[in-house]
């Protein structure tokens, strides 16, 4: 009799008309505290009866499992919920979050209650921000460049220019007609974790039972796509850094050598600096605060890293630690440990604008016509690395990767045309000689490395400077236990960096023309004790 009791507590079955309307009470709203219904009306029929009383007995049952919505509360409500309490992300990334969610999701699906919120809905938002980021919707209208009161077209009564003039400034502020452009990827892969975020949130809470962006259809991958400049561009880029002025040379200089991020080198202190054991100190950052300025926090991955430094760049970081308190004893200021290691304080006692810090570089990579950003120089020293065959878990943890590698190697295998190029002669060593007198040019019998080099283009000064050696060494010039030009004079000579001239010896040392070791220079082999020496006595 308590169960029977307990059943028609719980809910109920009225007639009207024919029609049947199922009703269940499934507790309290958090958010309202409102008692909260499930309801379902059964159409007049035969059978009308009997499947109120299934409807019944299935609504009991999913508040029995906690799977029916205990709340009300709209979307708008739980993101407010979800960043005051449930969200727990650096400031700059809950501004960015909020600033998406402000844009693509409140206006879209903010009033509808999230009990109504399905796979389906997820997945058209997505499909509309990928036919368009501001969701016209197909409608037609002229888009402002403000909101605030302006004049939309500035040519007043002469009237615009026929055709569009790109270097008309007038032209370039007209307001203009609305142009769809599909949202970013990515963009739309943030917008879905902010929306699976909230909604786990709700779970644990209890407002709802499931997670609708559990299986909604999650926004792909974007392909990666990380452009690092070419080794000539790289040094173009830092020979014009250090002509800038020195200090700017040395912040160049500094972010190609270690991959830091551009808010860890403006974070650098000089204690951070172990100059005696070549080794830098990452564990701080440059980032923005709860009100958007620059504050000095903790870095992207939260965690501390040691990075080894080149000899050069440690005699580098020494002359500039020198220089910067020479300056200072001039002005008569006292600089220690705590100052910073980039700073336009005469005391470096302030950090560097990390925002100025790109628009100088992307300001100077234009000068020289070269399509580069200052974060691409993190890309290039990824890539360098791994094209040295660097252990992929090594190159993680310089560049502070967490995963293991996996962003790394997800990020920059698809960079790897050098290495690429060096795998096509490794296998072409594994070859059988070809028949005699395949070839009717007459070349039969001649190296194919010899043939390539003849009346060919170097594609790379690195290549250029180890084609010289190459030859310098094959003719007797360098004999046997002679050492080679210190890369120092090299680079000079060349005119290029002179991580491009270690390039080019590491090149010779692949092909067995020289041995290296570490401190002292590179000493010439036998015409080339390895593999390419094989395919030349051929």
């Amino acid at each position: 009799m308590a169960t029977k009791s307990a059943r028609k507590h719980r809910g109920n079955i009225e007639e009207r008309g024919g029609a049947y309307r199922v009703r269940v009470y499934a507790g309290v709203d958090p958010v309202t505290k409102k008692p909260v219904y499930l309801r379902e009306t059964i159409a007049a029929g035969p059978d009308a009866k009997r499947k109120a009383e299934k409807a019944l007995t299935r609504l009991q049952n999913q508040v029995d499992e906690r799977r029916a919505p205990r709340t009300s509360a709209t979307l708008n409500q739980l993101l407010d919920r979800y960043f005051e309490v449930g969200l727990d992300v650096a400031p700059g990334t809950r501004r960015d979050y909020a600033s998406k969610a402000s844009k693509h999701i409140r206006p879209i699906l903010g009033s509808t209650p999230i009990a109504r919120i399905q796979a389906d809905t997820l997945e058209s938002l997505y499909a509309d921000l990928r036919r368009c980021r501001d969701h016209c919707h197909g409608r037609d209208y002229i888009q402002h460049r403000t909101t605030h009161p302006h004049v939309c077209d500035e040519h007043g009564a002469s009237g615009s220019c026929e055709p569009f003039d790109p270097a008309c400034r007038r032209c370039k502020r007209m307001c203009k007609p609305h142009e769809c452009r599909p949202y970013k990827a990515s963009g739309i892969r943030t917008v879905h974790w902010i929306l699976s975020g909230a909604f786990d949130a709700a779970v644990r809470w209890g407002w709802i039972g499931v997670n609708p962006a559990n299986v909604a259809r999650k926004p792909a991958i974007p392909t990666a796509k990380p452009g690092p400049p070419t080794a000539q561009e790289a040094a173009q880029l830092v020979n014009e850094a250090w002509a800038r002025g020195p200090d700017w040379g040395v912040f160049v200089w500094t972010a190609m050598t270690t991959g830091a991020r551009r808010g860890e080198l403006c974070a650098l202190h000089w204690y951070h600096l172990k100059l005696d054991n070549s080794v830098v100190v990452i564990e701080r950052a440059i980032g923005k605060g709860e009100n958007g300025e620059w504050v000095e926090k903790d870095t992207k991955s939260h965690q501390h890293r040691r990075i080894v430094l080149d000899e050069e760049t440690t005699g580098i970081l020494r002359e500039h630690r020198a220089l910067a308190e020479a300056q200072a004893e001039e002005l008569g200021v006292k600089m220690d440990d705590r100052g910073y290691v980039f700073s336009l304080a005469p005391n470096h006692g302030t950090f560097l604008d990390p925002s100025t810090t790109t628009h100088r570089f992307e300001r100077m990579a234009r000068r020289l016509r070269i399509d580069s950003t200052l974060h691409k120089l993190r890309h290039y020293s990824a890539t360098e690395l791994l094209n040295a065959g660097v252990n992929i878990r090594a190159v993680a943890g310089r560049l502070g990767h967490g995963g293991g590698g996996a962003t790394t190697l997800r990020v920059y295998a698809a960079w790897l045309a050098e290495a690429d190029q060096r795998a096509a002669p490794a296998l072409a060593g594994r070859m059988p000689a070809r028949p005699a007198g395949v070839l009717a040019n007459g070349a039969v019998g001649r190296a194919s490395s010899d043939i390539a080099e003849e009346g060919s283009t170097p594609r790379g000064p690195y290549i250029q400077i180890a084609r010289d050696l190459r030859g310098a060494i094959r003719c007797g010039v360098l004999g046997v236990g002679d050492v080679l030009p210190p890369v120092k004079d090299l680079a000079r000579r060349y005119g290029v960096a002179v991580g491009t001239a270690h390039r080019a010896i590491a090149l010779l040392a692949d092909e067995g023309f020289i041995q290296t070791s570490r401190g002292r220079r590179p000493i010439v082999l036998e015409q080339g004790g390895g593999a390419s020496n094989v395919k030349l006595q051929e």
